[in-house]
């Protein structure tokens, strides 16, 4: 197994990718440790992965109070010994669909605040560990509108940058340790929890959607959460120790290119 003997750390593992991401870290030998703002889901997927035969612990940490991250990630550090992996997935409250000239203040500012408040406290606190052990990798997520232009996204599309941008820095400042720092740059993932919750809710709108979100990407098709978590195995693994500073795009070809205009042909 890929990841035999690495140690992950996830925030937002109660999520339905951060969920995703921590079983199939685990699946190829990672030793997860799971968090969450909420310990009933992170409970029930360690339980999960101890089932499957791999190993998981589980803990309720708030990704966006400093101080907590720092305890639970000091606490991980000193039983496991290293911690080589840090992912953060938690979700942020997000206004979309309305245009910028439009939209609300706070509407726009909170995703923002919210990404980027939680990503520097995860981040940072794995990376100061991660550069006294000489080794380690950072990832986050975004979404096409951190490589184009993506109207009525609200904040979101700011917040993507502002990680991006964060993440190549902090590669930078961070290479010289053996840390790397990569960005997965994905689409929406219409097996999701909040796109299954919109597809049950709002069938007869979330089809015209769905179906226009197909249409601008290259493949005809929308990543599934399976794309994500197989990328960042690769991603922690060895096979990918040359690659940091960048996002690696897995939104099946949007942020190349919408391709609306290219239809499926027979």
């Amino acid at each position: 197994m890929i990841l035999q003997n690495k140690n992950a750390v996830i925030y937002g593992a109660g999520g339905s990718l951060g969920g995703a991401v921590a079983k199939a870290l685990a699946g190829a030998g990672a030793r997860v440790f799971l968090s969450g703002h909420h310990i009933g889901p992170v409970k029930k997927l360690a339980d999960e992965i101890l089932a499957s035969g791999s190993n998981a612990d589980a803990e309720q940490v708030d990704a966006l109070d400093e101080k907590a991250v720092n305890d639970w990630l000091g606490s991980v550090a000193k039983r496991a010994g290293k911690i080589d992996i840090s992912f953060n997935a938690i979700g942020v409250q997000v206004v979309q669909n309305i245009p910028l000239i439009d939209i609300a203040v706070k509407d726009f500012l909170n995703p923002m605040t919210s990404i980027m408040q939680s990503q520097f406290i995860t981040s940072i606190a794995a990376a100061k560990i991660m550069k006294k052990q000489g080794s380690g990798i950072i990832l986050s997520l975004t979404a096409t509108p951190g490589g184009i232009g993506y109207p009525y996204t609200g904040g979101f599309a700011p917040a993507c940058c502002a990680l991006e941008s964060f993440s190549r820095n902090l590669a930078a400042e961070m290479g010289v340790y053996g840390v790397r720092v990569v960005n997965m740059r994905s689409a929406g993932s219409p097996d999701s929890r909040i796109f299954k919750e919109a597809i049950e809710n709002y069938r007869e709108q979330m089809e015209p959607i769905l179906r226009q979100m197909e249409a601008d990407t290259m493949l005809k098709r929308l990543p599934l959460m399976a794309d994500i978590a197989n990328l960042a195995v690769f991603l922690s693994s060895d096979m990918a120790a040359g690659i940091t500073g960048v996002p690696v795009d897995t939104t099946c070809g949007t942020s190349a290119g919408l391709n609306y205009k290219v239809a499926f042909k027979e």
